[in-house]
């Protein structure tokens, strides 16, 4: 039970994280907003990790390094994807591969849930799709400030590679070994910055923030080394397939965000994910 309050923890933390990021990129770039957030939060990691303890093994540092570079890949791809394609197809699409891997890796790693939790993490992962969805239209193109935006081979590539990126960061988590403390985060969030200043050296896009985009940035690495470290004890204390499936959820969190703070409206799709999501959480915790 607690580490599935533990996986709701880091949904939330990814989700408010999310949100924080939406409004941050309607200033400047979301690459932009990495770029600073990402080291923060290895700052913040230094500064956490030795007041919890933990004996950091080498294997359990170059698992978080691989979850670190497979989390960077998976940002970097997700934006490009979203650049050149419609956001209704490649947001379910990487959201439904961030739970789905994780959840076949269980099941090869010799997990068996309950059938009450089975239900829920089948559950979940329609729920995730649903809630994803940002728009009520089924086509795989869009129009967006004059440019069309098509699914196109580039974009199925990218977003199935960082969907697949992300729920590999996720299981690369799970094999840290628990009495390594929060020191593979270190390793992580080091690897996500190296990668993700990278893209953005490349992109011309390495810049400071100030302002309103700077404050939320440093919220943004706060929330992830909060959601970071919680799903990383999550997995610890639970199976890889139940803690994957509910920490995938946070595309919840944003909508409801968005819906509350912002007023925007979400369409019937996304309420009825919302409910399922709920349900989804409370099969698991029963299972």
């Amino acid at each position: 039970m607690i580490s599935v309050v533990l996986a709701l923890i880091a949904a939330a933390g990814y989700g408010v994280s999310d949100f924080f990021g939406g409004i941050a990129a309607r200033r400047v770039t979301a690459l932009r907003v990495v770029v600073v957030s990402y080291p923060w939060s290895v700052l913040l990691v230094l500064l956490i990790a030795p007041l919890v303890g933990g004996h950091p093994d080498t294997a359990s540092m170059l698992w978080g390094l691989a979850a670190g570079v497979a989390s960077g890949l998976a940002v970097w791809w997700f934006y490009a994807a979203l650049a050149d394609g419609p956001m209704a197809v490649v947001s379910p699409v990487t959201a439904v591969l961030v739970a789905g891997i994780p959840v076949v890796a269980g099941f090869f790693l010799g997990e068996r849930p309950g059938p009450a939790a089975i239900a829920g993490i089948a559950l979940a992962l329609v729920a995730v799709v649903l809630v994803s969805r940002e728009a009520p239209d089924e086509t795989t193109e869009e129009i967006i400030g004059g440019r069309q935006l098509r699914f196109s081979r580039r974009v199925a590539l990218l977003t199935v590679g960082s969907g697949a990126a992300f729920g590999f960061a996720f299981f690369f988590l799970h094999e840290t070994d628990p009495a390594a403390g929060l020191w593979p985060l270190l390793g992580q969030r080091g690897a996500a910055t190296a990668v993700v200043w990278i893209c953005a050296l490349a992109a011309g896009q390495f810049a400071g923030l100030h302002g309103e985009p700077l404050r939320l940035a440093l919220w943004i690495g706060v929330l992830d080394v909060i959601a970071n470290a919680a799903l990383l004890y999550a997995f610890h204390g639970a199976m890889l397939s139940v803690v994957s499936v509910i920490g995938s959820l946070y595309p919840a969190a944003t909508v409801l965000l968005a819906m509350v703070l912002l007023g925007e409206r979400i369409s019937r799709t996304q309420k009825f994910g919302l409910v399922l999501a709920l349900a989804a959480v409370a099969m698991i915790a029963a299972g």
